[in-house]
């Protein structure tokens, strides 16, 4: 079932990170170091727990072999054994997910862009509804937000809003996120209680550093300009907003929110390191799957992907055909069975194409 050579290949090269980081390493090979045993710590401890059910199913049929072994006892063994037997076989799954080749994006925080579609103002009052669903799911996970930038729709909400999230495994939480979200319901400016249909689109972009992606500076071209804003004693008349064009991919980050330049430019920098990290990713993933149908992981966002129907009370996620009518749950940011669900399926699709 699983070589035994690679499992202990695994557990030396654990130790061997772990003697490392307690002798005092520094740097950048403390950072690596460290992210290395992270990715390998749930590894280990499924190699572990199968090791233990598997040994324990090895005491009992020692044990139910053994001619000492009075009637009574042999029948209390059996049952243990059939306990120890289930418990063997979820060990065994655990293993097999924990060894699926990991995206190395899973660990990093994110930055999550969402964007008011079809629909007009209603859109717009959706994709700040979904941008705080996010919010509080954010908080729920001990995540922390920081808002990147926004621009607010006309009767509220967002035209279009961008947040950094921080904390550990955010992407590999929220990366199924990315696609269309359609909204179903009435809206509060409609008189003749007509259900609307609108949407949101999401974008979550693995959070890049500059390890992940080399940026030339010369393939810059970086503008400074006032920043936009109502006026009055606030008006910043310097020229704080920054506008930096990357020439190859043609991507264009545009920052105004903070009064400093240099903060500006930091945040843009993020961002577009972050989007063309995102680039190369699906351009690699797209090459990798063009001989497959699967899209899921890839980060294609061409397809509506959810639906929220307010009327209903349902959220119906199209991707894996789970619908839930527990939506008001789902926006105070109870979203762990969807996104659970989005990843069991990933993972189940995974294990089925190792095993052709």
């Amino acid at each position: 079932m699983f070589s035994p050579d690679k499992l202990n290949l695994i557990m030396r090269r654990f130790d061997e990170i772990s003697a490392k980081l307690s002798a005092g390493a520094e740097g950048q090979s403390y950072v690596a170091l460290s992210r290395e045993r992270a990715t390998l710590e749930s590894v280990v401890e499924a190699i572990e727990s199968w090791r233990i059910s598997q040994q324990e199913i090895n005491d009992l049929d020692a044990m139910l072999s053994d001619p000492s072994t009075d009637s009574e006892m042999y029948s209390l063994i059996e049952s243990e054994k059939q306990i120890a037997a289930v418990n063997l076989e979820r060990a065994q799954q655990a293993l097999q997910v924990a060894l699926l080749p990991k995206d190395e994006a899973d660990e990093k925080g994110v930055i999550l862009e969402l964007r008011a579609g079809t629909g007009g103002d209603e859109a717009a009052l959706f994709t700040g509804d979904l941008f705080r669903a996010y919010q509080k799911y954010a908080a729920l996970q001990g995540w922390r937000m920081e808002l990147v930038s926004e621009s607010p729709g006309a009767l509220g909400g967002f035209k279009e809003i961008v947040a950094e999230i921080l904390g550990r495994g955010v992407y590999g939480k929220l990366k199924f996120e990315s696609g269309v979200h359609r909204v179903q319901r009435v809206p509060d400016t409609e008189t003749q209680g007509r259900i609307h249909t609108s949407a949101s689109t999401v974008a979550v972009l693995p959070q890049a550093e500059d390890v992940d992606i080399a940026i030339d500076d010369k393939d810059l071209n970086i503008e400074t300009m006032r920043a936009g804003g109502a006026g009055g004693q606030h008006v910043n008349k310097t020229e704080s907003a920054i506008r930096i064009t990357h020439i190859p991919s043609g991507i264009v980050v545009m920052m105004q929110e903070e009064r400093s330049q240099h903060r500006n430019r930091a945040k843009a920098m993020a961002i577009l390191r972050s989007r063309l990290y995102d680039a190369e990713r699906q351009r690699l993933d797209k090459e990798r799957s063009d001989d497959r149908k699967q899209q899921v992981g890839s980060g294609d966002r061409s397809e509506r992907i959810r639906t929220y129907n307010f009327p209903q009370g349902r959220v119906t996620d199209h991707r894996i055909n789970l619908t839930l009518y527990k939506l008001d749950r789902v926006m105070e940011g109870e979203m762990d069975e969807i996104i659970d669900a989005l990843i069991t399926d990933h993972q189940q699709k995974l294990l089925a194409n190792n095993a052709d």
